[in-house]
């Protein structure tokens, strides 16, 4: 009989995240507890608590992470060259878009899941975010943008992803609605 690994060694923080999110999202983080993941997981609790050491840390970690990703999305389009500024803008609500609808249960771990728990774990990643996407706005659009103009497209693209967000639309099937409501957001621009 070979040697059993010890919980830690079979069970990565990666894995505990990836399956963390979707419940999150399915139950909700009140109805979430360590010990539904770990079963979820087949593991003990206990080497759950050996990567996080409650659950508002493990959904700070998933968040924390997903903000990441988000904002490297961001900064993807900002290094690709292109022929205006006006295309990177379109750029950067579009990928949005993609973002949100292509990575559904991120999104909502994200933005859509609100617990008086977690409110302290979830200030610095959406604040740090939305700041990069704001001046990156800012200085991209053709003409001066108040911070209510920028808000408001935020708040255009958020509300068009949060429509399809648990339906089983995907991107490819509103990517023609994307692209046509982005345009129409630039428009109230100029």
């Amino acid at each position: 009989m070979s040697p059993r690994k010890s919980a830690q060694d079979e069970l990565t923080k990666a894995t505990i995240i990836d399956v963390a999110r979707e419940l999150f999202v399915t139950s909700g983080y009140p109805s979430f507890s360590m010990r539904k993941l770990a079963t979820k997981l087949g593991c003990s609790h206990g080497a759950i608590y050996y990567h996080f050491k409650n659950k508002a840390e493990l959904f700070y970690e998933i968040v924390t992470q997903d903000f990441l990703t988000l904002d490297q999305v961001l900064e993807d389009v900002l290094s690709t060259p292109t022929n205006s500024n006006e295309e990177k803008l379109y750029s950067i609500l579009f990928e949005y878009i993609r973002f949100g609808l292509t990575h559904q249960p991120q999104y909502e771990v994200m933005f859509l899941i609100k617990d008086d728990e977690i409110k302290g774990y979830l200030l610095e990643a959406p604040n740090k975010s939305y700041l990069h996407f704001a001046n990156a706005v800012a200085h991209l659009a053709t003409k001066p943008l108040s911070p209510k103009d920028i808000w408001s497209l935020f708040i255009g693209i958020h509300g068009f992803v949060t429509h399809y967000c648990r339906t089983e639309t995907t991107f490819e099937d509103v990517k023609i609605l994307a692209q046509s409501h982005v345009e129409f957001l630039l428009k109230a621009l100029k």
